[in-house]
């Protein structure tokens, strides 16, 4: 799926449009509280700065409801941008495509920056309008997405706003470039053996990454509370736990379709009560007692899961083993983070708590890669094709 990159068009003296993924944690008092997001998008940012290009950057933050509000303004990551960026010219509009934007884009000047206000003040940016995605496409003689975590929607940023702007360079940013080659390119021509370690809440969420997944991996390993669901469908005792009755049937199906490629628990700490001072237990999987509930995967499954990731030429990671915010019930997520860390592995992490795992215990830099998109890298790894980048020109 090799697409162009911003890398291959000579921008010099052109204004270039780059859908970025801005959507930051705020606190109370509008200040961000990880920049994280910003930063990862400074190699896309610099490289048009640097060959002379003038740079209109766009992005949401947040749930707004289809209309400014104050609360999600992009006014601090413009403001962000800036300090990252000594030097450089950044403005701020104060609209997304009204007459403080249509100003100050025009008055960009090679090697300066404008950041439009919040995309999602805009009703037709969710819903895809064509009226709204025309304005912003009339701004730039060139399309960048390099904003991953929004590449499997469809708003008006990520679909309609390329497709106006056929017979002009549409290409992907650094951080798009990076995700894709990692999420497709690996996956689908993996070194072996390859292991994926799947957690989280619900089986639901990631039936059809398990069922892709399956056909692919050597091993699948299983943890957080879905593996409750897969204990209830092999007769097992549950406790308390958080599991899906509607989808044991499910599970049975997976436990079929994997054989021994799809690997569960061997025991579970438990606790009586959801907190960290409640009294504990480590018993065998679907052995779980009335008055429990499992909040991580036990020390034998630790070990286990280790020793497989140990053995791994590729490993993808999406999903904690446990309550990875709670201690000791972080023990599991540790214990899997330590053994892809120092595995040697090629591997990926997909997003949301996971990536936030492997931020903590300061291991980014132990791993190829941690997505950006906790959404998109699940749909990808489903092996879905995203129209956000299909439209994109081929290398």
């Amino acid at each position: 799926m090799a697409k162009k990159t911003i890398a291959s068009v000579d921008v010099a003296g052109k204004k270039v449009l780059v859908r970025v993924d801005f959507n930051v944690p705020l606190d109370e008092n509008g200040k961000i509280t990880d920049d994280r997001r910003i930063r990862m998008a400074l190699p896309t940012i610099k490289s048009v700065l640097e060959r002379g290009g003038k740079l209109i950057l766009m992005s949401h933050l947040g749930r707004p409801k289809d209309a400014p509000d104050p609360k999600f303004t992009l006014k601090p990551a413009a403001e962000r941008l800036a300090e990252l960026l000594p030097g450089t010219k950044v403005e701020f509009a104060t609209d997304t495509v009204g007459e403080d934007a249509v100003a100050k884009v025009a008055a960009l000047t090679d090697g300066s920056v404008v950041v439009l206000e919040n995309l999602r003040f805009q009703p037709g940016e969710k819903k895809g309008l064509e009226d709204f995605a025309a304005k912003l496409a009339s701004f730039a003689d060139v399309y960048v997405n390099d904003a991953f975590g929004t590449c499997h929607r469809t708003d008006a940023s990520m679909v309609a706003v390329p497709k106006l702007m056929e017979g002009k360079p549409r290409v992907c940013g650094f951080l798009v470039e990076k995700e894709i080659k990692y999420l497709t390119d690996a996956i689908s021509n993996p070194q072996r053996p390859f292991v994926a370690i799947l957690g989280g809440a619900k089986v639901s969420d990631k039936i059809m990454v398990i069922k892709n997944l399956l056909g692919i991996c050597d091993k699948v390993l299983i943890g957080g509370a879905m593996a409750y669901t897969f204990s209830l469908a092999t007769g097992g005792k549950v406790g308390k736990s958080l599991v899906e009755p509607d989808k044991v049937d499910l599970a049975k199906e997976l436990i079929a379709e994997g054989g021994d490629k799809l690997v569960l628990p061997v025991d579970v700490h438990c606790g009586d009560a959801f907190s960290a001072d409640c009294n504990k237990v480590v018993v065998a999987s679907g052995q779980i007692p009335d008055d429990y509930e499992g909040l991580d995967i036990g020390p034998e499954t630790s070990k286990k899961y280790a020793e497989i990731v140990k053995d791994a030429k590729t490993v993808v990671w999406n999903g904690p083993m446990g309550v990875s915010e709670m201690p000791p019930f972080d023990a599991g997520t540790r214990a899997v983070a330590d053994a892809i860390a120092g595995s040697g592995a090629i591997s990926i992490i997909g997003g949301g708590d996971s990536a936030a795992a492997i931020q903590k215990l300061g291991y980014a830099d132990k791993v190829s890669h941690v997505s950006t998109g906790g959404g998109a890298s699940l749909e990808m790894l489903e092996g879905k094709k995203f129209v956000a980048v299909e439209l994109l020109d081929e290398a």
